[in-house]
């Protein structure tokens, strides 16, 4: 079966084609650090089905990560999920995002490792593994107030960030993995109905209501 497979929960747009048979990606598009996720996203995913000499119709699933990631650019990547897996009558999927990037480490090598992008805000979103095995988190924490219940082998972490966790975690081999198409697949289960998509968010969006307007003096009284 091909899958679309599509996150927008880092700084980074992502969508592919995967055959789910076999794990191989046949057509991919990254932009990376890009603010314009939902400008791009739907040309993307036409550029990605031309690589491969796909249509629409030729998907049989939709995979979207969920996250955590900021409100804005996660919501278009759902919400564009949703959309097409609506429009072709075709099962959509949400996976934890930090779950796929985990997927692309080597467990055999190094089997505890801690997961981690950018939550801007001078924060991260973190979760950690055993053997690709989530054992904590996921959640939202400034870098240098990080606590975790055991030590880990490897980090993959935007390279920013990777020097202002606590010093402990100096030493440790790190990455800068992404949640790349194949990953995002493969940590979804594709046999089960799937459930709603329910974003992972962490922390109220950065877009507040604003405050009340103080009545002027000058308008009056009325009672009604």
């Amino acid at each position: 079966m091909l899958v679309l497979a599509i996150d927008t929960s880092t700084p980074d747009l992502i969508v592919g084609i995967v055959n789910s048979e076999t794990g191989d990606t046949v057509g991919q598009r990254i932009i990376e650090d890009t603010r314009e996720h939902n400008e791009q996203l739907t040309p993307m995913v036409q550029e990605a089905l031309s690589d491969a000499g796909l249509t629409f119709p030729d998907l049989g699933a939709v995979v979207v990560g969920c996250g955590p990631g900021p409100f804005t650019g996660l919501r278009v990547g759902m919400v564009s999920a949703a959309a097409f897996g609506d429009a072709l009558g075709i099962p959509v999927h949400g996976v934890c995002s930090l779950d796929a990037i985990a997927q692309g480490i080597d467990f055999d090598a190094t089997p505890h490792a801690l997961v981690a992008t950018d939550a801007r805000r001078r924060e991260i979103y973190w979760a950690t593994y055993t053997q690709g095995i989530r054992t904590d988190g996921p959640d939202v924490v400034a870098p240098g107030q990080l606590e975790l219940d055991r030590a880990v082998d490897v980090i993959s972490i935007p390279e920013h960030l990777g020097e202002k966790l606590p010093e402990g975690l100096g030493g440790v081999d790190k990455l800068t993995l992404k949640p790349l198409p194949a990953n995002l697949v493969a940590v979804a289960d594709l046999a089960t109905t799937p459930e709603a998509l329910v974003p992972m968010y962490l922390r109220r969006p950065d877009a507040k209501e604003p405050k009340p307007k103080p009545k002027s003096p000058a308008i009056p009284e009325v009672e009604l």
